[in-house]
C-alpha cells in the first residue's frame, strides 16, 4: 500500500510593502468618529452623549432626532417605484392565474434562504404551485448554474424567480429563456455593465428615483409578498413574512437605517410573538426567549445557525426549518442545525489558526491571500472576515480543489474587492459580490496570474494607506459619568446594526478589579472594572492579549450589552462588552 501524498503547503502571494504607522490603542488604532453635523444638537435638550451619537449617524436636527429615537424616522415607500418591481409582480400574478410551476431559487446564505422562504410561502398561500430550490454549496457553488437550469426545465418549471443571485448570471438566464422559462431576478448585488435578459430584474442598485437603494433581498421579497397579497385582494399576514425579512436584513449587513431599520423594527416585534414552529425552535436552541430577540441576537445567535446548514451540510435544512408547520419537525431540524453550528465554530478556529500562522510573517502585504486544499468551502468566508478584523486589510481565502479553486473575499471600506476581481475578470470561471464581500471560482492553472495581478492592483489602490486595524469610537466618555439617563436614551437607538452600530465608547484610567479567562477553552476574558463608585461587570470575547493585572489601570473601548449568562435574579444585568484594551497612558 502506497503512502498518501503529502498535503502541499498553503499558497501565499508575494507582498507589496506599504507603510503602516500604528496609532495609540490596544490591538487596533482607535479613531473617534467625525461628523459634519457635530454640535448641531448641542442645544437640543438631549443628553450630550446621545446628541453626539446621533450626529455620528447623520442626524442633524431636533426633529430628525425625535423621529429617530421614537422609531418614526421613516416609512416604507411605494415599492412600485423600485426597478423591475411591477414587471416582476406581473410575471408572478400571471403564474398564479395560469397555475404555472414557479421555482424560487435562492442563495445558500441567510438572505437567500429567508427571501426564498418568503416568496415561496407567499405564492403557496395564494394558491401557486411552487418548487423552492437552494443550490448545494460544494456540488453547485454560488448562484445559478447550468445543470440546475437543465434539471428545472426537465421538471416542468415555467417561471424562475431568483433570490439574492442572478444579476450577473447572463449565461444561465439565457439558457432558461431558451427553454421558454420566464425569469424574475430579485437581487441587491452590484449590477454589471451587461445585464441578463430576464423578464424582470428587481434590484434597487439599478438606476431609480425610489430613493432607497440599500434593501437586502429578504426586504425586497417581503415587499413583493406584500404586493402579491394586495393584488389578490387578500389580507397580508405581515408578521410571519417581516420576521424572516428582519433575519435576512440583519444577517446580510446592509445599512440598518431608513427602510431597513423599519423592517427590522417590525420584524423584531413579530419574532417576539411568532407562532412559526421553525422560528420558535431556532430561537429555543439558541438559548433565547422570543421576547429577547434583538438585532444583536440575530447577528450572533440566529444567523450563524441558519448559515451553518449551508456551510457544512445542505442549506435546504434551514429552508425546511423556516417553512415547516410541524413542531416536532422544527425541533429536530433546529437541533441538527445547532450541532452543525458547533462544528462550524470548531472548524473555523482551526482554519483561522492555520491561515494566521501562514501570513503572520508578511505584515506589510496590502492584501492577505491564502489557499489550501484542507480549508472547508463552507467556512472560508468566515476565516477571511476574521483575518480582516485582525490584520486590517482585505483578505481572500480559497479552497484549492483538484482542478479548480473556490475563494471568498472580505474587504475594508477603502477597498472595493469586487472591483479588484473585475480588474482580472477574464481569469475566473465565475465571480460576483459587492464592495466589501465577494466570491469566485478559478482554474488552478490561473492562480499564479491571479495572485500577481490582484496584488499589483491592491498595492496601487492602497499605496500609502495606514492598514493598522481601525476601531471606530462614538465618543470618549468617563466610565464614572455613564449613568442611567444615558443608558435609557441609548436603548432608543435600537435596532442597531450596520451604519447604526452599538454605541462604542472610550473610557480612560479604568481600574481592573478582577480579570480571568472563561469559556470552554478560556478564550474569553471576564472582568470587573471600576471608575468612580460603580464596579462594572465586563466581558472581552475572543481576547488574544495578555490579561491585565488586577489593580492595573487601563484605557478601554466598549459597548453596553445584556449579560444573559449572569445571575438569573438580575434579569440580564447590563455589562460592558470590551472591544479593545490598552494600558493607561
Amino acid at each position: 500500500m502506497e503512502a498518501a501524498a503529502p498535503v502541499p503547503p498553503p499558497r501565499v502571494a508575494t507582498a507589496v510593502s506599504l507603510s503602516s504607522n500604528a496609532q495609540p490603542g490596544g490591538r487596533k488604532r482607535w479613531r473617534l468618529r467625525q461628523s459634519p453635523f457635530r454640535d448641531r444638537l448641542g442645544h437640543s435638550g438631549l443628553p450630550k452623549l446621545i446628541g453626539h451619537v446621533l450626529e455620528n449617524r447623520g442626524v442633524g436636527t431636533l426633529t430628525e432626532a425625535q423621529r429617530f429615537l421614537g422609531g418614526k424616522e421613516t416609512r416604507l415607500g411605494d415599492a412600485r417605484g423600485l426597478p423591475g418591481f411591477e414587471a416582476a409582480l406581473g410575471v408572478m400574478r400571471e403564474a398564479l392565474r395560469e397555475n404555472r410551476l414557479v421555482c424560487v431559487y435562492g442563495d445558500f446564505d441567510v438572505d437567500g434562504i429567508t427571501s426564498t422562504a418568503i416568496l415561496s410561502q407567499a405564492l403557496m398561500a395564494l394558491g401557486g404551485r411552487v418548487l423552492p430550490y437552494i443550490p448545494h454549496r460544494e456540488r453547485e457553488g454560488y448562484g445559478l448554474n447550468l445543470r440546475a437550469i437543465d434539471s428545472l426545465a426537465d421538471r416542468g418549471v415555467n417561471v424562475l424567480v431568483t433570490c439574492d443571485c442572478g444579476t450577473s448570471s447572463n449565461l444561465e438566464i439565457e439558457r432558461a429563456r431558451e427553454y421558454g422559462i420566464e425569469v424574475v431576478v430579485v437581487d441587491h448585488h452590484m449590477p454589471p455593465a451587461l445585464l441578463p435578459d430576464a423578464n424582470a430584474l428587481v434590484n434597487p442598485k439599478l438606476e431609480t428615483d425610489y430613493g432607497f437603494i440599500d434593501y437586502s433581498t429578504a426586504g425586497l421579497a417581503y415587499r413583493l409578498a406584500e404586493a402579491l397579497f394586495a393584488a389578490q385582494r387578500r389580507p397580508f399576514p405581515e408578521a410571519q413574512y417581516v420576521a424572516m425579512a428582519a433575519l435576512g436584513t440583519v444577517a446580510d449587513m446592509v445599512p440598518l437605517l431608513g427602510e431597513n431599520r423599519e423592517i427590522v423594527r417590525r420584524g423584531l416585534a413579530a419574532l417576539a410573538e411568532t407562532d412559526r414552529p421553525g422560528l420558535r425552535a431556532l430561537i429555543e436552541v439558541s438559548g433565547l426567549q422570543p421576547k429577547d430577540v434583538s438585532s444583536e441576537a440575530i447577528a450572533f445567535n440566529l444567523a450563524p445557525r441558519i448559515n451553518a446548514a449551508g456551510r457544512l451540510a445542505d442549506a435546504r435544512l434551514a429552508l425546511d426549518l423556516l417553512m415547516t408547520d410541524d413542531e416536532a419537525t422544527a425541533l429536530a431540524l433546529a437541533t441538527q442545525i445547532d450541532a452543525l453550528n458547533r462544528e462550524r465554530q470548531r472548524m473555523t478556529r482551526e482554519a483561522q489558526d492555520m491561515a494566521r500562522g501562514i501570513v503572520e510573517n508578511r505584515p506589510e502585504a496590502p492584501l492577505t491571500l491564502v489557499g489550501h486544499e484542507g480549508f472547508h468551502q463552507g467556512i472560508i468566508g468566515l476565516v477571511a472576515s476574521r483575518l480582516v478584523e485582525t490584520l486590517g486589510r482585505p483578505a481572500i481565502v480559497y479552497q484549492r480543489g483538484e482542478d479548480e479553486s473556490r475563494g471568498s473575499c472580505r474587504s475594508i471600506p477603502d477597498f472595493d474587492i469586487t472591483g479588484a476581481l473585475r480588474s482580472c475578470s477574464e481569469l475566473f470561471e465565475r465571480f460576483g459580490g459587492h464592495h466589501q464581500a465577494a466570491g469566485f471560482t478559478i482554474r488552478n492553472d490561473r492562480l499564479e496570474a491571479f495572485e500577481e495581478r490582484l496584488m499589483a492592483h491592491a498595492g496601487a489602490k492602497l499605496a500609502g494607506a495606514d492598514l493598522t486595524p481601525v476601531l471606530d469610537v462614538d465618543a470618549e466618555w468617563p466610565l464614572a459619568n455613564l449613568r442611567s439617563e444615558e443608558i435609557r436614551w441609548m436603548a432608543k437607538l435600537q435596532p442597531t446594526g450596520m451604519a447604526n452600530p452599538h454605541v462604542t465608547l472610550l473610557s480612560r484610567d479604568v481600574t481592573v478589579v478582577e480579570a480571568r479567562g472563561v469559556g470552554a477553552d478560556g478564550t474569553h476574558l471576564r472582568l470587573k472594572l471600576k471608575n468612580g463608585p460603580v464596579i462594572w461587570p465586563a466581558i472581552a470575547f475572543r481576547y488574544e492579549g495578555e490579561s491585565p493585572p488586577e489593580g492595573s489601570h487601563v484605557d478601554l473601548v466598549y459597548s453596553l450589552s445584556s449579560d444573559r449568562y449572569g445571575p438569573t435574579d438580575q434579569g440580564g444585568a447590563l455589562q460592558l462588552t470590551v472591544v479593545d484594551i490598552a494600558p493607561f497612558a
